[in-house]
């Protein structure tokens, strides 16, 4: 049976002040074209590029956060082709001599080996005019730009999407790239091949530029059909370049794929060798210190849902959710720590699961809705927890609680406040429940027939009657409480 063989080519732009080799803005934001350039990035004659060091320890940071072996000395080389976007006519880029190699990612459940993590300079962008003209933004050009690269060991579209969801996180919480897919700051190419009858390896195709996680899915399935169906008809796969045509759902030839000594790689001639490590012959400043950079990482995605799940109780499911954003994670983690302040230890599991029950769920809907990010919503982590304790002490009823949650979400105050100010406070007052208990049995006897009838499922739409009633004051369980005396 033919099995997909996959490998994966992530480039991410890094989250550095300036280009990788002038002090030029690398601004991603940037609308108008060509403000941030110079004669460096321009590619101009006589002038010499100068690493930047951030860029470089960014590249290192990754490698350590993936196991790779960090090199003892690197160096750039040069990559000649030419395109309209890349004004030098080469890249200067890393061929032999990466700055981490052979690491590995665990994802779901298996572990997809990394190739390499090198360095090198994006190109411009090419804009294509309404009037059959192209123009070329060289703001982009000389952005530092990281590749990894992975071994063939993925065999589905679902486990490519993880490995590249996975390490858009690890660059995240690292803080060495925003990897933000819409903003182009994070690019996925996709190397397939199927294996013949006799499991042998098949010829490579490689899917250039896919920019979302979903492109990333539908090329791979796509792709594997065409090829599968290619191989059935005993004819041969060619060894090429594809893109992802968004709108025909399909992959499309561009061209040949290159080898590498196409791109006639050299030396570059202007940027000595980096020496990364410790040797104590070479000035501080003139060398990465790795063992500073390992002790400067932050606790990576894994280690926090292993910690989360241990300290919190918290389902796999539930947080995977929680920590699939540093920001999230950071904020779920401060309201814990609100409750945490306000609660024993003994008596934090309930409140807990109910935070994330809301956070999951009814914050979770509103953040889409509004295409609001955590980082940028009104809702405090502290604000969030004294909603949870008001929930937990029984302030407001559940309903209730939503509600307060939206208005909190739309002005950022105070869930006292909110309650205070809409008369929310849930109500207990057995004579006025009862009245209007009563009031909702007698005006729907068919639900109180089919209760009659066995179907116990009718008893929560009397409460629902009745919580809708007082707009979701009533105390949900004295309401029950008082249908099952009517109804007996």
């Amino acid at each position: 049976m033919r099995q997909p063989v996959i490998g994966l080519e992530i480039h991410s732009q890094l989250k550095t002040h300036t280009k990788m080799f002038c002090g030029c803005a690398n601004d991603p934001d940037e609308t108008h074209p060509n403000a941030h350039v110079c004669p460096v990035c321009m590619g101009h004659p006589g002038t010499l590029p100068v690493p930047n060091k951030n860029a470089v320890e960014a590249v290192v940071k990754v490698g350590l956060a993936l196991s790779c072996t960090i090199a003892e000395r690197s160096k750039f080389d040069r990559k000649n082709y030419f395109y309209p976007d890349l004004p030098k006519g080469y890249q200067i880029s890393q061929y032999d001599m990466p700055f981490a190699e052979r690491g590995w990612l665990e994802v779901l459940g298996k572990r997809v080996r990394i190739t390499r993590v090198h360095l090198e300079e994006d190109t411009g962008r090419l804009v294509h005019g309404a009037v059959g003209a192209s123009f070329v933004d060289f703001n982009r050009a000389g952005v530092p730009l990281m590749e990894l690269v992975t071994e063939p060991d993925i065999t589905s579209a679902e486990e490519a999407v993880a490995c590249a969801k996975k390490l858009q996180m690890i660059f995240q919480y690292l803080e060495v790239s925003d990897a933000n897919m819409e903003k182009g700051q994070m690019r996925c190419e996709v190397n397939i091949s199927m294996t013949g009858d006799d499991g042998a390896r098949g010829t490579k195709v490689e899917i250039k530029n896919l920019n979302s996680f979903a492109a990333v899915r539908d090329a791979i399935a796509y792709e594997i059909k065409r090829q599968s169906a290619a191989l059935e008809k005993g004819a041969r796969v060619i060894q090429e370049t594809r893109g992802w045509d968004e709108n025909k759902k399909a992959t499309v030839s561009q061209r040949l794929k290159e080898s590498a000594h196409d791109y006639r790689y050299f030396p570059e001639p202007d940027i000595p060798a980096i020496i990364v490590g410790d040797d104590p012959s070479i000035p501080k400043d003139q060398r990465i210190d790795v063992a500073r950079l390992a002790a400067s990482l932050p606790e990576l995605p894994d280690q926090k849902v292993a910690r989360f799940e241990s300290e919190f109780g918290i389902g796999a499911k539930d947080v995977e959710i929680i920590v699939s954003d540093k920001y999230t994670a950071a904020f779920f983690e401060h309201v814990v720590s609100e409750l945490g302040g306000v609660l024993g230890k003994e008596e934090l599991p309930v409140p807990v699961k109910r935070a994330v029950n809301y956070f999951n769920t009814d914050l979770r809907k509103l953040l889409n809705e509004t295409g609001t990010s955590i980082s940028e919503m009104r809702i405090t982590p502290e604000n969030f927890a004294e909603l949870i304790l008001l929930l937990e002490k029984g302030t407001v009823t559940s309903a209730a609680g939503k509600v307060v949650l939206e208005e909190m979400f739309r002005t950022g105050k105070d869930p006292s406040n909110i309650i205070a100010e809409r008369g929310l406070l849930q109500t207990s007052d057995t004579g006025e429940l009862e009245r209007i208990a009563r009031e909702a049995f007698d005006a729907h006897p068919a639900i109180v027939a089919d209760y009659k009838k066995g179907k116990t499922n009718a008893l929560e739409a009397l409460v629902g009657k009745v919580m809708a009633h007082t707009k979701g004051k009533a105390n949900p369980q004295v309401v029950r409480e008082l249908f099952q005396k009517l109804l007996q």
